[in-house]
């Protein structure tokens, strides 16, 4: 009898051939310990099974990708989750950094960011708040809310460490709330 990593090789060859009765297999037999490796790193059970659904759809896109020479199958599948849980736990932080608008009245169903960004610019408050903002701290909140930039985006576009990025947003958001309110 076959290993499970073996099984597994064969299964995510298949899968790099389009075989999607492979990509069940896998699913079948991988899912319900991902998704308690994910509760373990994500805390959240709606979150664990996106991390879990977000990496069969890697495994499918990129089952081509996979080289039993350099590894087993299971730890590159697991390599793969472990990326998408720390990517969405560090999307926790920038949603919780976009909650902390909500009380300025920034969100809006009908509107969009941008459109939101226009009409508070109309009114001066928010023009006026963004103006007190260094220029490299106001580049950073307008490329972050606007266009929808991450953290690490913004920190390889502006040529600044991660860590100055992250302080920089949280600094100005604080600044931009004392200002608003």
């Amino acid at each position: 009898m076959a290993s499970p990593a073996l099984d597994l090789n064969h299964a995510l060859g298949q899968c790099a051939r389009g075989d999607r009765a492979a990509l069940r297999a896998i699913y079948d037999n991988e899912a319900p310990r991902m998704l308690g490796v994910a509760m373990r790193l994500l805390r959240r059970r709606a979150l664990a099974e996106e991390a879990v659904h977000d990496t069969f759809l890697q495994v499918w896109r990129k089952a081509d990708s996979f080289d039993p020479v350099r590894g087993d199958a299971r730890s590159w599948l697991y390599a793969i989750l472990r990326n998408r849980a720390l990517n969405i736990l560090r999307g926790e932080t920038r949603t919780d950094l976009v909650e902390d608008f909500e009380p300025m009245g920034l969100v809006s169903d009908e509107e969009n960011a941008e459109a939101v960004m226009l009409r508070l610019s109309d009114t001066g408050n928010l023009k006026r708040c963004l103006e007190r903002l260094e220029p490299s701290r106001r580049q950073a909140i307008t490329l972050a809310y606007i266009h929808g930039l991450t953290h690490g985006e913004l920190a390889g576009r502006l040529g600044v460490p991660l860590g100055t990025i992250k302080s920089w947003i949280r600094r100005s958001l604080i600044s931009l709330r004392e200002c608003m309110a």
